[in-house]
């Protein structure tokens, strides 16, 4: 049973993972990487990937750590054995708070029935849903997460210099976005329909009023296409 827990790092997904912690009655403490960690149950990593293998390395094996990173595989933790990861798959911002772990899912690597124990009672504890992610499988997983997270805010932001081409309020957007998802990302549209006319029409806009955006829109188009066929 985890106790008594330290996270190292206090940025967006650190902060939110020690208030959540807190609200659940666990003994927590918040701690900067370049700060001793005292003697605990479990030691949590919030730290940028590339940090991971240095903060890892300074803290005295004994305790179970674990890393948040989606990307980086359990070895980064040398020298401890009584490792694991969990990654919360969940964009986080510093200003909002542990709410933004509600119903989240959760990716859970471990070497151990003892560790994917651990790993399910601390994702408990955060309020996640657990599945479990071989090392192996990270970067096909991590990329996934990026195209769903990253490439959305890129997406909406060209879409919004479009809109604000047009005159339109890009704010106008949101609700379209919110719709997707509440509509199970059911394909509409032009290209869902066969209406090749407008895609065109679409393409001859783009290019007069933002043409850097040109690549971009048929890229997408063609990809459409072919997620469509074998959806």
């Amino acid at each position: 049973m985890i106790e008594t827990i330290c996270v190292v790092g206090a940025g967006r997904v650190g902060s939110a993972i020690a208030t959540r912690l807190d609200e659940r009655g666990v003994a927590v403490a918040v701690t900067s990487r370049k700060l001793r960690v005292g003697p605990v149950d479990l030691v949590v990593l919030c730290v940028p990937d590339s940090a991971i293998a240095a903060v890892a390395g300074a803290i005295a094996p004994g305790p179970w750590i674990v890393h948040t990173s989606g990307a980086t595989g359990l070895a980064a933790l040398a020298p401890h054995t009584r490792r694991l990861s969990l990654h919360p798959l969940q964009t986080f911002t510093l200003a909002r708070g542990a709410e933004q772990l509600d119903g989240a899912y959760a990716a859970l690597t471990a070497e151990s029935p003892a560790a994917l124990a651990v790993a399910r009672e601390l994702a408990g504890l955060l309020g996640l849903e657990p599945f479990t992610l071989a090392d192996a499988d990270r970067a096909a997983y991590h990329a996934g997460a990026a195209i769903a997270s990253n490439y959305l805010v890129t997406l909406q932001r060209a879409a919004s210099l479009l809109l604000a081409s047009a005159g339109a309020p890009p704010q106008a957007l949101v609700p379209l976005l919110h719709g997707t998802i509440a509509n199970g990302f059911e394909l509409t549209g032009p290209i869902a329909r066969g209406d090749w006319a407008t895609v065109d029409r679409h393409l001859e806009a783009i290019r007069e009023r933002t043409p850097t955006l040109e690549p971009l829109y048929r890229v997408l188009a063609d990809a459409t296409v072919a997620l469509a066929v074998s959806a």
